[in-house]
């Protein structure tokens, strides 16, 4: 399986979150900015107030494979952004809403 290029720095997050543009849906949030390289990079954010670190983990993970799901559907060149929504409980996180969200998302961004 191919590995998903990710953004590591948090100067990289915060150039994300001020200069991107954001499409929100009911769990989550997503930012895009482009940026100059061949290839899309992906980071996800969840407040640890929400939930505990195991509940953070699962949400990363079904986030991870949603994208998988539409990253051959995907323009390249941009950063992508994923923030869980604070108003929405943690435990209410299933696999079909999330790509349910972020199919939305990416489409009233342009990119599919």
């Amino acid at each position: 399986m191919k590995k998903i290029k990710t953004l590591k720095m948090n100067y990289e997050f915060k150039n994300v979150l001020e200069k991107g543009k954001y499409y929100a849906n009911k769990q989550i949030i997503v930012y895009i900015l482009e940026n100059n390289y061949d290839y899309n990079r992906l980071g996800i954010a969840i407040n640890s107030k929400i939930c505990n670190a195991v509940k953070r983990n699962h949400i990363k993970r079904l986030v991870r494979e949603a994208y998988r799901k539409y990253e051959r559907n995907i323009l390249t060149s941009y950063d992508i952004v994923i923030v869980w929504n604070k108003k929405v409980n943690a435990e209410d996180a299933s696999y079909n809403i999330i790509c349910n969200n972020l199919e939305n998302a990416l489409s009233k961004a342009g990119m599919i």
